[in-house]
């Protein structure tokens, strides 16, 4: 199975975040709040939406940083993703 976003939403997978302490301590990334920084899996085609022609500025792959609270989250065959508007990203990491 696979998601197919429709107009401006993206997919986006969420980045495992690990921290290691100066003592050389891995603290798994489930021991605090999750990270805003994610990869694009899947993006809409764009075009009109609510009335606004919409150009999809991100591509598969990217790894970009979105807003704390945007999106959906949903569970695909134990994979967990994040279905976010264009404009909930706030930018591309290069």
């Amino acid at each position: 199975m696979k998601l197919v976003p429709l107009g401006d939403r993206v997919v986006l997978k969420q980045l495992v975040a690990e921290e290691t302490t100066k003592s050389g301590i891995v603290l798994p990334g489930q021991s605090k709040e999750k990270p805003q920084q994610a990869e694009v899996v899947a993006v809409g085609p764009g075009g009109t939406v609510d009335g606004k022609e919409v150009t999809m500025n991100v591509a598969v792959g990217n790894q970009v940083i979105y807003s704390k609270y945007a999106g959906t989250e949903v569970s695909l065959e134990d994979e967990e993703y994040i279905i976010v508007k264009q404009s909930d990203i706030l930018a591309i990491i290069e």
